[in-house]
């Protein structure tokens, strides 16, 4: 029996670099109970996370397919080399390799969706959707948003469609000591709302000099030389608030995690809709106090644990945060109430999934 991952081209898979998708499917690794018959693929990397599983490829510049085709390629060749006739099949976030891997493979294939169906490609369509739940054997969405919108327009084979939230480890077991310390942390691109978010710093700082205000990201995950003019733009207006804003850059988890300790209030004021949104989740396990934007599948992980603004704008963020720095007795509410109902364990959802994986592999001859 084998399990084979295939990660997006742009996913590095690695100790440093690793993005969202990459995070989540590390976390169940860590819990599976399948560890030993899996194997993720993905573009090579120079740190791998789970070395004995990972199996990294390099993309030949003579190849004339799409860097995500050829990876898929590459990993059915593998596959059919294999003696093992029992296989499963998992392709992260690529709806459109669907109909690509039909035309090769007779293994069970499940579809994980990290993002809106009805943006990406190969899935935008209700015909799409529809091909992609005949030929797939399980569909995972990282929230109920997401489900909703796989499920526009279509009525049928509905329990081929699974919720599977995003998990997150707890590293620790005690309520954190917290440090005047706001954070942002996120790509800085204007969908995630950054510049909002330094706007209303800039204003604020002086009239809270003991309070110090971070930002954790770069415009590309990863890649900390990466650079636009918003980008920049915004960089450079955080750094002449002066020293109580600190840039950060892009930096690794453990760096994160580290801050998320210490941090009193984290800020996520996206203005798109968040499939899901790990940082939330990650800041819950740390008893940060949350303040975000109500719009994709946020709702989900924050109800009465945290402060969530329906149309978020300048105005509306300034208030709340003011309200949360002013009022210790109401931050150290939504404090606690955050590490008290961090529910989104990587552990029960690496459950959840070899449970799914298991019924999967009971329910097809092979």
């Amino acid at each position: 029996m084998k399990i084979n991952i295939l990660l997006p081209y742009k996913e590095k898979f690695d100790e440093n670099k690793a993005s969202s998708v990459s995070i989540t499917v590390k976390n169940n690794l860590m819990h599976t109970k399948y560890l030993n018959v899996i194997k993720v693929y993905g573009q090579n990397v120079e740190n791998a996370l789970f070395k004995d599983n990972f199996v990294g490829l390099n993309y030949s510049i003579f190849s004339l397919k799409s860097k995500n085709v050829f990876l898929l390629h590459r990993m059915l060749n593998i596959i059919s080399e294999e003696h093992s006739k029992k296989q499963l099949i998992e392709i992260h976030n690529r709806p459109y390799l669907i109909n690509q891997i039909s035309s090769f493979n007779h293994f069970p294939v499940s579809l994980f969706f990290h993002n809106d169906p009805l943006t990406m490609k190969g899935s935008k369509s209700k015909r799409e959707r529809q091909n992609i739940l005949e030929k797939c054997a399980a569909i995972f969405c990282v929230s109920e948003y997401i489900k909703q919108q796989f499920m526009k327009g279509i009525s049928t084979e509905k329990n081929k469609v699974h919720v599977l939230y995003n998990g997150v480890n707890r590293k620790i077991m005690h309520f954190p000591k917290k440090k005047k310390e706001i954070l942002f942390v996120g790509r800085l691109v204007s969908e995630k709302g950054v510049d909002l978010y330094v706007e209303v710093v800039k204003s604020i700082a002086p009239t809270y000099p003991d309070w110090n205000f971070g930002i954790i990201g770069s415009l590309k995950l990863g890649d900390q030389n990466k650079t636009n003019l918003f980008g920049n733009k915004v960089i450079e207006k955080f750094k002449s608030i002066g020293s109580q804003a600190r840039y950060y850059g892009f930096k690794d988890y453990s760096f994160v995690e580290e801050k998320m300790k210490t941090a009193s209030i984290i800020v996520i004021p996206s203005l798109w809709q968040e499939p899901f949104g790990l940082v939330a989740a990650e800041a819950m396990s740390y008893g940060i106090c949350i303040i975000a934007s109500k719009v994709g599948g946020i709702p989900e992980i924050i109800r009465d644990n945290g402060v969530l603004i329906e149309n978020i704008n300048y105005h509306k963020l300034k208030k709340g945060l003011i309200e949360l720095i002013d009022n210790e007795k109401l931050r150290n509410f939504y404090q606690k109430k955050a590490w008290k109902d961090c529910k989104f364990s990587a552990e029960y959802s690496s459950e959840k999934l070899d449970n799914f994986r298991k019924t999967i592999f009971n329910q097809n001859d092979y």
